[in-house]
Protein backbone atom coordinates (compact mmCIF):
# COMPACT_ATOMS: atom_id res chain seq x y z
CA UNK A 1 0.00 0.00 0.00
CA UNK A 2 1.25 3.49 -0.82
CA UNK A 3 0.68 5.66 1.92
CA UNK A 4 2.83 8.49 1.30
CA UNK A 5 3.12 10.78 -1.26
CA UNK A 6 5.85 12.31 -2.01
CA UNK A 7 7.35 15.84 -4.35
CA UNK A 8 5.44 17.51 -6.25
CA UNK A 9 2.51 15.72 -5.93
CA UNK A 10 2.01 17.19 -2.95
CA UNK A 11 1.70 21.11 -4.44
CA UNK A 12 -1.83 20.97 -4.50
CA UNK A 13 -2.54 19.53 -0.85
CA UNK A 14 -3.57 22.75 1.32
CA UNK A 15 -2.92 20.84 4.53
CA UNK A 16 0.94 20.97 3.34
CA UNK A 17 0.76 24.70 2.80
CA UNK A 18 2.57 25.79 5.93
CA UNK A 19 5.14 23.31 5.82
CA UNK A 20 5.98 23.86 1.93
CA UNK A 21 6.16 27.61 2.74
CA UNK A 22 9.03 26.78 5.51
CA UNK A 23 10.72 23.81 3.64
CA UNK A 24 11.26 26.53 0.59
CA UNK A 25 12.97 28.50 3.04
CA UNK A 26 15.33 26.03 3.87
CA UNK A 27 13.95 25.03 7.16
CA UNK A 28 13.91 21.24 7.16
CA UNK A 29 12.95 20.17 10.34
CA UNK A 30 9.53 21.27 10.88
CA UNK A 31 7.55 19.84 13.48
CA UNK A 32 3.68 20.01 13.87
CA UNK A 33 2.53 19.69 17.84
CA UNK A 34 -0.81 18.58 19.38
CA UNK A 35 -2.54 17.62 22.29
CA UNK A 36 -5.23 15.60 23.66
CA UNK A 37 -7.23 15.50 26.97
CA UNK A 38 -7.24 18.70 27.19
CA UNK A 39 -10.76 18.97 28.72
CA UNK A 40 -10.96 15.52 29.95
CA UNK A 41 -11.98 15.12 33.98
CA UNK A 42 -9.02 12.80 35.06
CA UNK A 43 -5.38 11.92 34.46
CA UNK A 44 -2.46 13.55 32.00
CA UNK A 45 -2.77 15.73 29.31
CA UNK A 46 -0.46 14.54 26.45
CA UNK A 47 1.00 16.20 23.54
CA UNK A 48 3.33 14.90 20.41
CA UNK A 49 5.74 16.65 18.39
CA UNK A 50 5.75 14.53 14.80
CA UNK A 51 9.07 15.92 11.88
CA UNK A 52 7.89 14.31 8.93
CA UNK A 53 10.38 13.92 5.79
CA UNK A 54 10.11 17.29 3.27
CA UNK A 55 7.47 16.29 0.52
CA UNK A 56 5.49 13.54 2.32
CA UNK A 57 1.87 13.61 2.98
CA UNK A 58 0.57 10.27 4.50
CA UNK A 59 -2.78 9.48 2.90
CA UNK A 60 -5.66 9.17 5.26
CA UNK A 61 -3.67 11.87 8.30
CA UNK A 62 -6.17 14.39 8.97
CA UNK A 63 -7.42 15.76 12.58
CA UNK A 64 -7.70 12.87 15.11
CA UNK A 65 -11.38 13.67 15.96
CA UNK A 66 -12.66 12.98 12.98
CA UNK A 67 -11.40 9.65 12.47
CA UNK A 68 -12.39 5.85 14.09
CA UNK A 69 -10.25 4.50 16.75
CA UNK A 70 -9.11 1.96 14.57
CA UNK A 71 -8.25 4.24 11.48
CA UNK A 72 -6.25 6.14 14.40
CA UNK A 73 -4.12 3.18 15.88
CA UNK A 74 -3.50 1.67 12.07
CA UNK A 75 -2.45 5.33 11.02
CA UNK A 76 -0.71 5.83 14.34
CA UNK A 77 1.97 2.94 12.80
CA UNK A 78 2.40 4.71 9.84
CA UNK A 79 3.13 8.14 11.31
CA UNK A 80 5.84 6.30 13.52
CA UNK A 81 7.27 4.71 10.36
CA UNK A 82 7.14 7.44 8.26
CA UNK A 83 8.23 10.20 10.36
CA UNK A 84 11.97 11.52 11.06
CA UNK A 85 11.15 12.19 14.38
CA UNK A 86 7.95 11.72 17.10
CA UNK A 87 8.43 13.14 20.52
CA UNK A 88 5.48 12.64 23.21
CA UNK A 89 5.12 14.92 26.56
CA UNK A 90 2.94 14.04 29.33
CA UNK A 91 1.74 16.48 32.37
CA UNK A 92 -0.46 14.74 34.71
CA UNK A 93 -3.44 15.74 37.03
CA UNK A 94 -1.12 16.69 39.84
CA UNK A 95 0.81 19.67 37.51
CA UNK A 96 -2.89 20.51 36.07
CA UNK A 97 -4.33 21.45 39.39
CA UNK A 98 -0.74 23.20 40.40
CA UNK A 99 -0.27 24.97 37.59
CA UNK A 100 -3.49 25.07 35.17
CA UNK A 101 -4.26 23.05 32.19
CA UNK A 102 -3.42 25.80 30.12
CA UNK A 103 0.02 25.97 31.26
CA UNK A 104 0.47 21.98 31.47
CA UNK A 105 -0.88 21.98 28.12
CA UNK A 106 2.29 24.28 27.11
CA UNK A 107 4.71 22.11 29.40
CA UNK A 108 3.58 18.81 27.93
CA UNK A 109 3.83 20.22 24.18
CA UNK A 110 7.52 21.51 25.60
CA UNK A 111 8.43 18.28 26.40
CA UNK A 112 7.09 16.00 23.44
CA UNK A 113 9.10 18.91 21.11
CA UNK A 114 12.20 18.46 23.34
CA UNK A 115 11.64 14.63 23.65
CA UNK A 116 12.21 14.83 19.90
CA UNK A 117 15.90 14.42 20.05
CA UNK A 118 16.86 16.15 17.15
CA UNK A 119 17.28 20.13 16.35
CA UNK A 120 13.94 21.35 15.13
CA UNK A 121 13.95 24.95 12.77
CA UNK A 122 10.15 25.95 13.41
CA UNK A 123 6.90 24.49 15.18
CA UNK A 124 3.99 24.64 13.91
CA UNK A 125 1.65 24.55 16.49
CA UNK A 126 -2.16 24.19 17.35
CA UNK A 127 -3.29 26.79 19.54
CA UNK A 128 -0.84 27.03 21.66
CA UNK A 129 2.48 29.20 22.25
CA UNK A 130 5.16 26.73 23.49
CA UNK A 131 7.52 28.44 26.21
CA UNK A 132 10.48 27.09 24.53
CA UNK A 133 13.36 28.98 22.15
CA UNK A 134 12.29 27.86 18.56
CA UNK A 135 10.69 29.68 16.00
CA UNK A 136 6.93 28.50 15.67
CA UNK A 137 3.61 29.07 13.87
CA UNK A 138 0.58 29.32 16.24
CA UNK A 139 -2.57 27.70 13.90
CA UNK A 140 -5.87 28.06 15.32
CA UNK A 141 -7.40 25.13 14.31
CA UNK A 142 -4.29 23.50 13.03
CA UNK A 143 -5.07 19.89 13.15
CA UNK A 144 -7.46 20.84 10.17
CA UNK A 145 -4.63 23.31 8.68
CA UNK A 146 -1.52 21.31 8.93
CA UNK A 147 -0.29 17.85 8.11
CA UNK A 148 2.09 17.81 10.71
CA UNK A 149 -0.32 19.02 13.40
CA UNK A 150 -2.34 16.37 11.89
CA UNK A 151 -0.02 13.40 12.55
CA UNK A 152 0.63 15.03 15.65
CA UNK A 153 -2.79 14.66 16.78
CA UNK A 154 -2.95 11.26 15.95
CA UNK A 155 -0.43 10.26 17.82
CA UNK A 156 -1.26 12.37 21.10
CA UNK A 157 -4.57 10.94 21.13
CA UNK A 158 -3.83 7.36 20.31
CA UNK A 159 -1.22 7.30 23.11
CA UNK A 160 -3.36 9.15 25.59
CA UNK A 161 -6.25 6.65 24.81
CA UNK A 162 -4.26 3.71 25.38
CA UNK A 163 -3.64 5.10 28.82
CA UNK A 164 -7.25 5.36 30.00
CA UNK A 165 -7.66 1.66 28.93
CA UNK A 166 -4.78 0.94 31.89
CA UNK A 167 -6.49 3.85 33.58
CA UNK A 168 -10.02 2.11 33.56
CA UNK A 169 -8.32 -1.38 34.78
CA UNK A 170 -7.50 0.64 38.11
CA UNK A 171 -10.42 2.51 38.58
CA UNK A 172 -13.52 0.29 36.68
CA UNK A 173 -16.35 2.45 37.98
CA UNK A 174 -15.95 5.25 35.57
CA UNK A 175 -16.10 3.94 31.81
CA UNK A 176 -12.76 5.21 31.48
CA UNK A 177 -12.12 3.14 28.23
CA UNK A 178 -15.21 4.43 26.63
CA UNK A 179 -15.50 7.83 28.14
CA UNK A 180 -11.62 9.00 28.39
CA UNK A 181 -11.96 11.11 31.29
CA UNK A 182 -14.71 13.52 29.50
CA UNK A 183 -17.88 14.75 30.72
CA UNK A 184 -20.38 12.26 29.77
CA UNK A 185 -23.33 11.61 31.60
CA UNK A 186 -22.23 8.24 32.29
CA UNK A 187 -18.87 9.68 33.79
CA UNK A 188 -20.79 12.27 36.38
CA UNK A 189 -23.12 9.62 37.53
CA UNK A 190 -20.41 7.60 38.52
CA UNK A 191 -18.86 10.65 40.24
CA UNK A 192 -22.01 11.15 42.18
CA UNK A 193 -21.86 7.87 43.12
CA UNK A 194 -18.71 7.50 43.60
CA UNK A 195 -16.99 9.95 43.87
CA UNK A 196 -13.62 11.63 42.68
CA UNK A 197 -10.71 8.77 42.32
CA UNK A 198 -6.83 9.93 42.71
CA UNK A 199 -6.12 10.73 39.07
CA UNK A 200 -9.39 13.11 38.68
CA UNK A 201 -8.27 16.19 38.15
CA UNK A 202 -9.32 18.25 41.70
CA UNK A 203 -9.37 21.66 39.43
CA UNK A 204 -12.31 20.23 36.96
CA UNK A 205 -14.32 18.31 39.49
CA UNK A 206 -14.90 20.53 42.40
CA UNK A 207 -16.81 22.92 40.71
CA UNK A 208 -18.63 20.22 39.19
CA UNK A 209 -19.24 18.41 41.96
CA UNK A 210 -20.35 21.32 44.11
CA UNK A 211 -23.25 22.12 41.43
CA UNK A 212 -24.75 19.18 43.01
CA UNK A 213 -25.72 20.55 47.31
CA UNK A 214 -26.60 17.47 48.68
CA UNK A 215 -23.27 15.56 48.13
CA UNK A 216 -20.81 15.05 51.26
CA UNK A 217 -18.01 13.83 48.62
CA UNK A 218 -14.55 13.73 49.62
CA UNK A 219 -13.34 16.77 47.85
CA UNK A 220 -9.71 16.17 48.50
CA UNK A 221 -8.97 12.80 47.31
Amino acid sequence: MNDCTYGRAVSGRHELDYEMRLWQEGLANVAGVDEAGRGSLLGSVVAAAVILPQGTFIDGVRDSKTLSANKREALYDVIIDTALACGIGIADEKTIDEINIKQATRLAMRRAVEDLGVKVDHLLVDAEAIPIAIPQTRLFHGDALSHSISAASIIAKVTRDRMCDLWHEEYPDYGIAGNKGYCTSEHIDALLAHGPCPIHRKSFTRKLLLKHSNLTLDLDL
